[in-house]
């Protein structure tokens, strides 16, 4: 079959679209369980039928959870996605994540897996309502900043301005922009997973926060991100209008 080149950068693009939309690289995963579960047992079946529930339940709202199965074999699992991102993209992450932590933890009893646009976590222990300080991870920007004592306390004030706005949304989201020098910004995103209380939203933000000098310090741009928060801050905007 014959394609001109005309055709041939359109097809380019539009695949290049398509996987920016539902293809990207995870940002990280984790398998956090060493137990392993049979290929098409009773616990691959059960994982199985809550992936199909998330799949259909997170887009609309954009965070999801709920468990199959008794006993031994019981799947607990949830799907959050970025608070400014559309039920189908949503739905688009949640998908492919869902594909994704097979290939990557394959038979694993519990794992967890991270988008830009979502995060999806299952595990054969129940962990809803409960802060998950075991699953983190940070990113930076590798340039630096040329003030970093100064932008390093307006990071930390916007942060935590943002936690306390998303701890008071019923979204446990939030994002915001600080004034810098020059007539630049610093942007900011703070949110939790819809399964925690706003008491301990607040209180797993805040200890997200405290990891900023470990991770970010002088960066001009950063992220902790974990199994129930995360906060993003960069020098350009991020999130979608």
């Amino acid at each position: 079959m014959y394609f001109s080149r005309t055709t041939l950068l359109y097809m380019l693009i539009f695949t290049l679209l398509l996987h920016k939309v539902v293809g990207d690289d995870p940002l990280f995963h984790i398998c956090s369980s060493s137990e392993n579960y049979t290929a098409n047992g009773p616990f691959d079946t059960n994982l199985k039928q809550l992936m199909d529930y998330l799949s259909t339940k997170v887009p609309p709202t954009g965070f999801g959870f709920g468990s199959v199965g008794q006993a031994q074999t019981r799947v607990n699992g949830l799907a959050l996605c970025r608070g400014d991102v559309s039920s189908t993209d949503c739905k688009s992450c949640v998908v492919e994540a869902n594909s994704e932590i097979r290939k990557r933890c394959p038979y694993k009893e519990g794992a967890i897996i991270w988008y830009d646009y979502c995060l999806l976590k299952y595990s054969n222990e129940e962990f809803f309502g409960k802060i998950d300080n075991k699953n983190k991870f940070y990113m930076w920007n590798v340039q630096k900043v040329n003030d970093p004592a100064s932008f390093n306390q307006k990071t930390k004030d916007l942060i935590s301005r943002l936690s306390n706005e998303a701890n008071r949304s019923p979204l446990l989201y939030a994002t915001g922009e600080l004034e810098l020098e020059e007539s630049k910004k610093l942007y900011g995103l703070a949110q939790c997973t819809r399964d925690l209380s706003s008491i301990d939203c607040k209180k797993c933000l805040d200890g997200a926060i405290s990891e900023l000098p470990n991770c970010c310090d002088g960066k001009e741009g950063g992220r902790v991100v974990g199994g129930s928060c995360n906060f993003r801050y960069e020098i350009y905007p991020f999130v979608n209008a």
